[in-house]
């Protein structure tokens, strides 16, 4: 087995040729050693590129890991690259990604149902955008297609695992409260 500063350096200029988030598997594979292995190297690596205060860090989602920039030093990034504003979500695409993220797999008709509006255009756009994507379809009339969210959504939340979200409101307490300022 490869010694940590080895193992460090394989698995830092993988991620850097590859360019983009890399599967565990994939990259266990490659290095020849168990994903068990590969998720505590994992560990051990991105505590010491914190700890080294590093330009760069592991920023893993789901079943991937990337290599990406370290967020304090945005300002200097931005400075050089001047990079193009990040298009944001608009309040009805958050509100329909809420729902994809708690309650999926969903429909349109269940998203519909829980905003109150209809949803083509904000489910279009979180396709578009790659946040959601189609999982299957359900055995009922019609065959609705199912959405849930993908690892562009864990990663653009900075989320490993859907597990990591909070909780939502319990909707006896919030019920409670509206009946309250009633």
């Amino acid at each position: 087995m490869l010694e940590d500063a080895e193992l460090f350096a394989a698995i830092e200029a993988m991620l850097f040729v590859s360019g983009e988030a890399v599967t565990i598997p994939d990259l266990a594979r490659a290095l020849e050693i168990a994903p068990f292995q590969l998720e505590e190297a994992l560990d051990r690596m991105a505590e010491q590129m914190s700890a080294q205060r590093r330009g760069l860090k592991l920023k893993r989602f789901g079943e991937h890991v990337q290599l990406t920039t370290s967020a304090e030093l945005k300002p200097f990034i931005e400075k050089l690259l001047q990079p193009i504003q990040k298009q944001s979500l608009s309040q009805s695409a958050l509100e329909t990604l809420a729902i994809v993220a708690y309650r999926q797999p969903v429909t349109k008709l269940e998203i519909e149902q829980i905003r109150g509006v209809k949803c083509d255009y904000s489910v279009q756009s979180l396709l578009n955008k790659r946040l959601i994507v189609e999982v299957g379809r359900r055995d009922t009339v019609g065959r609705p297609i199912l959405y849930g969210t993908t690892d562009e959504f864990l990663s653009h939340f900075g989320l490993r695992a859907l597990d990591e979200l909070p909780p939502p409101p319990d909707t006896a307490e919030a019920q409670d409260t509206e009946e309250m300022e009633i």
